[in-house]
């Protein structure tokens, strides 16, 4: 039933909720993982009492997140970490359906956005759930009488990882963060299968063009990348890879996949998706190589992995709308075609990872929240994996919602596994 006082929020159109929670609840039949997780946290109530500032993007399966944490207690605002996935409709939901407050519009400009983050950094969390690590930035550098209230923190993404590390080996980060995003139920499964789906989903939905025959340029093949890399070629398309870490290209050559520098490849593609979490992976000299209606795409955190800067002032203004979620810039000699202005791919053009994927991410980020406010005061100001207890956890909750069973080593396997005296 919906809450009949509403909480703190800023979103699009309340009216819109009746559509978000019947979404919310699809996107929960497909995440039993975490459902089995709320029930618990129903009973136990670890979270009694906590207050959680979330940076994420706002979904159905971030919906059901945000309704487990509720359901243990906690006190939780959510922003979106990137107003182009937000859903409108979900975030409605959450405030009407809910009681989550919910700082969120799809298409917010950067002051929208950072007036949403600042929403939910009022509230004086003690714990902070990151997407990107935009959150954790904000209240190191413009609110630094804040971090001392903050005991732990957990991040979602590869390029938020990368920050926090930054910041760690620098003596910059002001409390413990667990890295979901090293979890390998979460990596090997959402950042590979979810990521590799979702951005095709994303590039077919803006573009609807035929990917069999077609010449694809997967730039990184972390797990991100491979997933891109193998659902492309899956569509028949002719897939290749640029990297700069010679062991995954090595890795990608023996996949079965051409490897060749974004030089060589910029001529070669017809669609390009970066996959780096680093910035100017496309840059000015290889928008000048590519040929007549290249097409670009995303699949990073930020918008920052195709210099869009250059590729603007190359165009001197020329840009329009082509289709809804796609602008061409003209160059004069030939036309490059950018999807939703080089930001998320599989959020912006489409719904972001299928939630049976998302299921363990969320798990991962229920249980570590869990583990945080229980453990806070062992740990140092250091980025943590997840204990493998709990991604064990995960795994054999979703292999039991599956219905699979699996072997269990007999104690003469265990013995035998554990000592170094039995030879050959």
């Amino acid at each position: 039933m919906p809450v009949t006082q509403l909480p703190a929020h800023d979103v699009a159109d309340l009216a819109l909720a009746a559509e978000g929670r019947r979404r919310i609840e699809w996107a929960e039949r497909e995440m039993p993982v975490l459902r089995l997780i709320r029930q618990r946290f129903e009973r136990e109530r670890p979270l009694a009492g906590i207050r959680i500032a979330a940076c994420l993007h706002v979904t159905t399966e971030t919906a059901n997140l945000m309704r487990t944490l509720a359901a243990g207690g906690a006190e939780v605002a959510l922003a979106a970490s990137n107003p182009l996935s937000t859903k409108d409709d979900v975030a409605a939901a959450l405030v009407t359906d809910y009681g989550i407050s919910t700082f969120a519009r799809h298409g917010a400009d950067r002051d929208g956005y950072y007036a949403h983050l600042n929403a939910v950094a009022d509230t004086h969390p003690a714990i902070t759930m990151d997407d990107g690590c935009d959150l954790v930035t904000l209240l190191h550098t413009e609110r630094p009488a804040q971090v001392g209230e903050v005991v732990a923190g957990t991040e979602e993404t590869t390029t938020g990882v990368i920050r926090l590390r930054a910041m760690a080996a620098d003596g910059a980060l002001g409390y413990p963060v667990v890295a979901v995003n090293e979890a390998r139920t979460k990596h090997l499964f959402d950042n590979r299968y979810g990521t590799g789906q979702s951005a095709v989903d994303g590039i077919l939905r803006a573009t609807n063009i035929l990917l069999a025959g077609r010449h694809v340029v997967v730039a990184g093949y972390g797990w991100v990348g491979r997933g891109i890399a193998s659902r492309f070629r899956g569509m028949g398309a002719q897939v290749a890879v640029t990297e700069v870490d010679p062991i995954p290209a090595i890795e990608a050559l023996m996949d079965g996949f051409v490897v060749m520098s974004m030089a060589e490849a910029a001529p070669w593609g017809e669609v390009f998706i970066t996959a780096t979490g680093d910035l100017n992976v496309i840059r000015e000299e290889h928008f000048r190589l590519m040929r007549d209606g290249a097409i670009l795409a995303n699949a990073g955190h930020f918008d920052a992995e195709i210099q869009l800067p250059a590729l603007r002032r190359l165009a001197d203004g020329r840009v329009r709308e082509v289709r809804h979620d796609v602008d061409e810039y003209d160059l004069g000699d030939r036309r490059i075609r950018l999807v939703v202005e080089g930001r998320l791919v599989n959020l912006g053009a489409a719904e972001g990872h299928p939630a049976a994927v998302m299921d363990m991410s969320f798990a991962n980020q229920a249980l570590g929240v869990e583990y945080v406010v229980a453990h806070h005061g062992e740990l140092g100001r250091q980025v943590y994996a997840v204990p493998d207890a709990i991604d064990r956890e995960v795994a054999r909750l979703k292999l039991d919602a599956l219905g699979v069973g699996i072997d269990e080593l007999t104690p003469e396997q265990r013995a035998y596994l554990s000592s170094w005296k039995s030879g050959t």
